[in-house]
């Protein structure tokens, strides 16, 4: 592999983890603030299960986010959507495709991948390691 090949897929590695990670904030801002109004499952009691999962996916997706602790966050965040997924969508039917899980399965192995690849070179973990992000 080039150097300059190399250097691309850290590069795409850090647009997947912002990604990922905005799109995990989301689902946090729905649960703890109903924000956006209408977005399912909307605002949920802070002192539940979904309220924990909720405190999770809204820091673990901004520490995501940020690239910042990528390797552990993205190993817990990857073990709460495994959880979630036994918890309530394979109770409803063995396919994912009819419990509606396949969103909490992706995301569990997009956590777990990016627990083993790190946050990309443009992350904090990356400037906290002092190597320069090439831009």
């Amino acid at each position: 592999m080039t150097v300059k090949s190399t250097a691309w897929a850290s590069r795409v590695l850090s647009v997947l983890r912002i990604v990922a990670g905005l799109l995990f904030l989301a689902h946090g801002l729905v649960k703890l603030f109903g924000f956006p109004a209408g977005a399912a499952p909307g605002q949920v009691p802070i002192a539940s299960l979904f309220g924990a999962a909720a405190i999770l996916e809204l820091v673990g997706g901004t520490l995501v986010v940020l690239g910042l602790f990528t390797r552990p966050v993205a190993f817990l965040l990857s073990g709460q959507m495994a959880i979630g997924y036994f918890m309530v969508h394979a109770p409803k039917s063995f396919y994912p495709v009819l419990n509606g899980g396949e969103l909490a399965i992706l995301y569990c192995f997009l956590m777990l991948y990016l627990s083993a690849a790190g946050g990309g070179s443009w992350s904090v973990d990356a400037l906290r390691r002092g190597r320069n992000p090439s831009i």
